[in-house]
């Protein structure tokens, strides 16, 4: 396909897919009067039911000496109950075909459930268990802390998990955001029973949680649902704990962490944007034209042209108290100098040249069009509406993201490099041994 015919594909495919009728809402929404928040997808056709819960009480709030604390006292959820044990937990779930899982991010701690329409009901008495109830017994403390640090140390032979950690320390300084969900094998040593008891009590409240309801069921059934297993949870008089958002802080840095190994990672960083500030697809877009995928200029320039590296890419992480935009690529120890130059130099031309028209309609066409995968399975989409619940981003953030997408100008792009791909802004990490 010649490079004018593929414009011209990616052009109309973006145009049916970016130019929808007027759809209805994702979602119907509304705030129990505990506070909590209930979103509703009705998708009757589909039998399986997604329950989504989100409490904000991720790694984010874990105490300063205390990382790791979130991230532990979400794996233990599902370890046992006032009124069930893990293993009674695990058989219940597993004789109807359903699963159940719980665990922490940086904002949030989640619980997913599963199940056919005519189990909801056992599903629900599961789930407001484990949110609600759980023991966190003593032995599963001892075990769930041993197999944490396991997974630490396993990490720590990752050269991508080195850089990432390292990285993010240096992005977001002094703020929760610096620190590794997981923690580290030392803060998690120092945690116990007693730390994941308090946090529980202290974080798990009803305004400060979402569910999502997504499948073969009305909002009526899942409000009387939702409300017949969460409706006594009592809203604290306490207001909610604040987190601050994460600040630029000190001048950008680099770190190199000496491993004998015969290639590098190579990451780039740097603080960047939330989905709430205007700029924002337009920042998407220029990532995905820098190194987002086969046709981007770093994997043409470093990769194919070069042939220096074995992966090189872009992309921008937004979470709720702050964002950053990440570059990264694995290549020969021998190579790195060319690498880094050349990650320079790309990021310096987007800030000088705006995407031809056939980068520009490439993007465009592979944000909007890919964009539906992430709703293609009642799980996802009981996942997505939590998410921009908690983002604060609105109920019809899918059509608009769509619709921003689609807007996006060569000129747009370009301003947001200069704002954001400035070589000298980012903080940089290199895991191997440097030439």
């Amino acid at each position: 396909m010649t490079r004018s015919l593929t414009t011209r594909f990616a052009s109309l495919m973006l145009l049916g897919l970016a130019s929808p009728a007027a759809a209805a809402p994702i979602a119907h929404r509304e705030v129990l009067p505990n506070g909590i928040v209930l979103l509703v997808a009705e998708r009757p056709a589909v039998p399986i039911v997604a329950v989504r819960a989100l409490v904000q009480a991720g790694a984010v709030h874990d105490p300063p000496d205390r990382a790791g604390l979130a991230n532990l006292t979400g794996v233990l959820l599902t370890r046992g109950t006032t009124k069930r044990t893990g293993p009674e937990l695990d058989s219940a779930i597993e004789f109807v075909g359903g699963s159940l899982e719980a665990g922490a991010g940086r904002d949030s701690i989640g619980a997913s459930l599963r199940v056919l329409k005519p189990d909801l009901g056992l599903g629900l008495d599961l789930l407001s268990e484990v949110i609600l109830s759980p023991t966190f017994p003593p032995d599963e403390v001892t075990r769930k802390i041993g197999e944490i640090q396991a997974s630490i140390k396993r990490s720590e032979e990752d050269p991508g998990a080195v850089a990432a950690r390292a990285l993010a320390r240096l992005v977001f300084p002094g703020h929760p955001y610096g620190l590794p969900v997981e923690g580290t094998r030392e803060s998690v040593a120092r945690l116990t029973r007693d730390d994941v008891v308090k946090f529980h009590r202290e974080r798990f409240r009803p305004d400060a949680t979402v569910v999502a309801v997504v499948g073969a069921v009305t909002v009526d059934e899942a409000r009387r649902e939702v409300l017949g297993r969460f409706g006594s949870w009592a809203r604290p008089a306490s207001p909610l704990p604040g987190v601050p958002t994460a600040s630029a802080g000190r001048e950008p840095r680099e770190e190199v962490i000496p491993r004998d190994l015969t290639q590098a990672t190579i990451m780039f960083g740097r603080q960047a944007i939330r989905q709430t500030d205007p700029d924002y697809f337009a920042l998407v877009v220029a990532s995905y034209v820098l190194g987002g995928g086969s046709a981007s200029r770093l994997y043409t320039r470093v990769r194919e042209e070069g042939g220096l590296a074995y992966s090189v890419y872009s992309y921008v992480s937004p979470s709720k108290y702050g964002s950053a935009f990440f570059v990264s690529a694995q290549t020969r120890i021998a190579e790195v100098p060319k690498v880094r130059t050349l990650l320079n130099a790309e990021l310096a031309r987007m800030t000088r040249e705006p995407p031809s028209d056939a980068e520009l309609s490439l993007a465009k066409a592979y944000l909007v069009g890919s964009f539906p995968l992430r709703l293609d399975t009642s799980a996802k989409v009981a996942d997505f509406v939590s998410a921009i619940e908690e983002l604060g981003l609105g109920l019809d953030y899918a059509d608009r993201y769509k619709e921003r997408v689609a807007r996006v100008t060569a000129r747009e792009v370009q301003r947001a490099a200069q704002r954001f791909f400035i070589p000298e802004t980012f903080n940089r990490v290199v895991v191997g041994r440097t030439p």
